[in-house]
């Protein structure tokens, strides 16, 4: 009996901490599957429109698709998550992921085109689902877990770029090399699986309020938020900085390549920009949320970035790898504050569910307008001045959606 009792108030604290870190890394390796399928495609687009004999246009809605499928999918996720519950739906997307990746390896050209499609609506779900999850599970860690909830987006899409075209090498054809990001997906939906089928208490109707599938009227409307000031915030300050790093990803190797440098270094300064994204995205959060006033952050994010458009403006391919920095240290922070916006302003899990499919439905939307826009900008132009000039102009909207949104205050407060 006195070893018992002595026992047991110590093994539970470390039950508890064993589950919180298994937690904790299977929302990771979700994370890490978040720009894998997407991100590897970029840099073998080529290859496929040589195999496929696909035109330019053809092969750049490979990735022009996803971004769109971002934003119309996620407002799925409501209806979805009533129906089946936040960690059983997040453990879904993996699946589906890996089967949208894997549809890579058929020969025909609507599996290509119909894999993109499914891996993009899978990645629109969990994307809503991620703040929420860590809404759910690390209330008290909230911070930290969005930093590194935003650095393993950085961290991924890195990965993907850099590893796939020695892996086309290795394999021969660009189909393995693209069907391989299916693995990483099926790891992590292993690994959630336990999570997934989870039914805490052990006896019906004693889930929890993320897993317990709820009715209409237990949930915040989107008539409601699309009407509250700080949602709408939270929603512009997301959108445009998706549109303006969509943008970059996009547009700024052809700019540099434009102004003299080797389409070979344009590449490795736009993976460069990533590791610069990467410790802001893990330290933003953190730092945010102790930094007074509340809207220092945005400010120096939307100066950093607008430091790095002025110097594409001006000196495009003397200081790029200067530029590439700023750049990178700005979007990082950007992406990681727009992230943690919607869990801090949301008061519970399903706040944050409703508000991370309104930012991410609409911003990803918008998001997809941004390479499209710039691109028919430099066409009509022949230039790069006006559409760096007309990103320089968004950035101040980001600004002051960004310091509204920076607020210490809930949506759908009673004011």
């Amino acid at each position: 009996m006195t070893t018992a009792s002595v026992s047991v108030p110590t093994a539970a604290p470390r039950r508890g901490l064993l589950a919180a870190w298994y937690v904790g890394a299977g929302l990771l390796l979700v994370a890490l599957n978040l720009r894998m399928g997407v991100a590897s495609v970029g840099p073998v687009l080529g290859a496929i429109e040589r195999s496929l004999h696909l035109s330019p246009s053809a092969a750049s809605l490979l990735t022009t698709i996803p971004v769109f499928a971002f934003g119309a999918f996620a407002f799925l996720t409501p209806v979805l998550t009533r129906r089946i519950g936040l960690h059983r739906l997040l453990g879904l997307t993996m699946a589906v992921l890996a089967l949208g990746i894997a549809l890579r390896l058929e020969p025909h050209g609507w599996a290509l085109y119909g894999g993109t499609v499914l891996a993009g609506a899978a990645i629109a779900v969990a994307n809503v689902l991620m703040p929420a999850a860590i809404k759910s599970d690390f209330a008290h860690r909230v911070g930290l877990m969005m930093g590194l909830y935003s650095t393993a987006l950085f961290l991924s899409a890195a990965i993907a770029s850099a590893a796939v075209v020695p892996l086309m090498g290795t394999f021969g054809s660009w189909r393995p090399a693209l069907a391989f990001w299916a693995v990483p997906a099926v790891v992590a939906f292993l690994v959630w699986l336990p999570r997934a089928l989870r039914n805490p208490g052990h006896a019906r109707g004693a889930r929890t309020v993320a897993d317990a599938p709820v009715t209409a009227v237990d949930e915040p409307t989107f008539a409601r938020l699309f009407r509250d000031p700080v949602a709408i915030a939270v929603t512009g300050f997301m959108g445009l900085q998706s549109l303006s790093y969509y943008a970059f990803l996009t547009w700024v190797p052809t700019v540099l390549q434009d102004a003299g440098v080797s389409a070979h270094e344009a590449g490795l300064m736009l993976a460069y920009s990533s590791l610069p994204g990467i410790v802001t995205g893990v330290t933003g959060p953190a730092i945010a949320r102790r930094l007074r006033p509340t809207w220092l952050p945005v400010v120096v994010v939307v100066v950093l970035c607008a430091a790095g458009f002025v110097g594409l403006l001006v000196a495009p391919g003397a200081g790029a790898w200067v530029w590439m920095t700023l750049l990178g240290l700005g979007q990082g922070g950007a992406i990681s504050l727009s992230l943690s916006y919607i869990v801090w302003r949301s008061p519970d899990a399903r706040h944050t569910a409703h508000v991370s499919t309104m930012a991410q439905g609409t911003g990803y939307l918008l998001a997809g307008l941004g390479p499209l826009g710039l691109g028919l900008l430099h066409t009509a132009t022949g230039g790069w001045t006006v559409p760096i000039v007309v990103l320089l102009a968004l950035l101040v909207v980001q600004l002051v959606a960004g310091v509204a949104a920076s607020r210490d205050r809930h949506v759908l407060a009673s004011r």
